[in-house]
């Protein structure tokens, strides 16, 4: 039977589009499919190889890593991200050491003053070592405090005296409780502390070892961190009114401000030794002429902790930290490079160093970026994907933007991964700000982080390549491919939820 000439497109449409549906999807099943548990393991085999002796940042294992990075790259015909027309951007490491006497941490009330270097009543923690001196109102703190105080607690611009007690066992928490505070705004945190002398004077001599700093960085973001005697305060909280077994001894958390009380600090450090570490990027250009200028991020960090000595076996290899978000990012630019795979927006691949030193690489890139911050619509964080349950990954950060709901359609659109992504299970951790997706978040970049969890095997010689589950990992990146596919494609950008971005970017301003 012949088919009169006025109905052919419409019949020719409706016989077509089944095929053509099924001819658009068929790449990207394609693509998917090679990611597998083999590549998984080999590149993770690599990586956490006794060789790269445990990718210390500095290290060479570290700069080996970063090369088979980039290697891997180019041979995907993935464009030079970094600077120079590489497929590398270096900051630069100074090897630096603490001027204990050249530090002074001083305390002021009715008209007494106790004054203090580091090397006998205060000793420097962590954190940022500021330029100039520090001071600003202050705010006592006592009693037990949990994370979920301290976020609550208004320290902005604010020095946090906070008086611990060390003549009982610490509670789990209190380490993230004071990284709360630091979130918080603080300009400062010091700890009133009633420490054993003995064991006090050890950790003062240990703050003057030699330690590793990005160079430039003054510390933003990252308040400084001080332990103070409470020896040394006597006159000064006396004529406060000041009693800190009081404070200590509270029932529940007490605050207050202490108007009469001046604190200021400056710490200085000398440079011994100049060094750089890499961070390795290559680039996917999109295919549509107006969204190839937006870019979607896949981070992972390749470096780990190096070589714990005195142990028989003393390479901490990092299989799953973070060998596995290493591996899943080449084996994702790998698949977003078959034919058919190139979504509208850009792909950015990128591994960064020194997230062990406090998230060192992804921080200067946020603060140098190879593109436009604000053409960046996503992050997408891998950080220990490889261990764990069989069928479910962890992506924290599902609550703060529109990433979270496509998450969730994308997942529930391939029942055949048999992978769920739940909530953050661990919000006491306060792992959000744990990892290098923080430092893109806080400068406004929505995010998602997948993670598995921490295990025995954390920071130890003993995370090992044989460990992995390989299977499992491929369906995890197979759901990320679907993900940055949705992404890619998407009309319109992901968007914050208004409140999490006035909680995670305005207040890191």
């Amino acid at each position: 039977m012949s088919i009169p000439r006025r109905q052919m497109p419409l019949i020719v449409l409706l016989t077509l589009t089944p095929p053509l549906a099924a001819q658009t999807a068929a790449p990207l099943r394609s693509a998917a499919a090679s990611i597998t548990e083999t590549d998984v393991k080999r590149r993770i085999n690599i990586i956490a190889d006794d060789s790269m002796m445990g990718r210390d940042t500095p290290s060479r294992g570290l700069e080996l890593t970063a090369q088979y990075v980039a290697d891997q790259f180019k041979s995907f015909g993935l464009k030079p991200g970094g600077e120079k027309g590489t497929y590398f951007l270096r900051y630069a490491i100074d090897r630096k050491q603490l001027d204990q006497s050249g530090s002074i941490v001083r305390f002021m009330a009715g008209g007494q003053q106790a004054q203090m270097d580091l090397t006998h009543d205060a000793r420097f923690i962590f954190g940022g070592v500021p330029t100039g001196t520090v001071t600003g109102p202050v705010l006592l703190v006592g009693g037990p405090l949990t994370t979920e105080d301290a976020a609550k607690l208004d320290v902005k611009g604010k020095l946090v005296l906070f008086a611990l007690d060390y003549g009982k066992p610490l509670p789990g928490s209190v380490q993230q409780a004071l990284f709360a505070l630091a979130q918080g705004g603080a300009k400062g945190i010091i700890i009133l502390s009633n420490r054993d002398s003995a064991a006090f004077a050890q950790r003062v001599a240990q703050q003057g070892h030699p330690h590793l700093n990005v160079q430039g960085d003054a510390g933003e973001g990252v308040p400084p961190f001080l332990e103070v005697h409470e020896r040394a305060l006597g006159p000064v909280l006396e004529a406060a009114s000041i009693n800190l077994a009081e404070l200590r001894g509270a029932a529940t958390l007490t605050s207050q401000m202490a108007p009469g009380v001046e604190v200021s600090m400056t710490i200085t450090e000398r440079v011994l030794e100049a060094a750089s570490a890499p961070i390795s990027i290559g680039v996917l250009e999109g295919s549509d002429p107006k969204l190839k200028n937006e870019y979607l991020v896949y981070s992972a960090h390749m470096d780990h902790i190096g070589i714990t000595p005195g142990k028989p076996d003393s390479i901490n290899n990092g299989a799953d930290d973070d060998g596995s978000g290493t591996a899943g990012v080449m084996e994702l630019a790998e698949a977003f490079t078959r034919k058919g795979a190139r979504p509208k927006r850009s792909v950015i691949f990128m591994t960064v160093s020194g997230e062990e030193k406090g998230l060192w690489g992804s921080r200067y890139f946020s603060e140098h970026p190879t593109v436009p911050l604000g053409q960046i619509v996503a992050d997408l964080n891998i950080d220990m994907i490889g261990r764990n349950w069989k069928d479910t990954i962890v992506a924290i950060g599902k609550e703060h933007s529109s990433l979270g709901a496509t998450l969730n359609r994308v997942d529930a659109a391939h029942p055949e991964l048999h992978m769920i992504a739940i909530d953050d299970r661990w919000p006491e951790e306060n792992f959000y700000s744990r990892s290098d997706h923080f430092n893109f978040a806080r400068k406004g970049v929505p995010i998602l982080f997948f993670f598995n969890g921490v295990h025995a095997d954390y920071h130890q010689v003993t995370d090992s390549p044989d460990k992995i589950d390989g299977e499992k990992e491929a369906r995890i990146l197979q759901l990320l491919f679907y993900l940055g596919q949705d992404i890619g494609n998407a009309p319109e950008r992901p968007q914050w939820n208004p409140e999490s971005y006035k909680k995670i970017v305005e207040a890191a301003k």
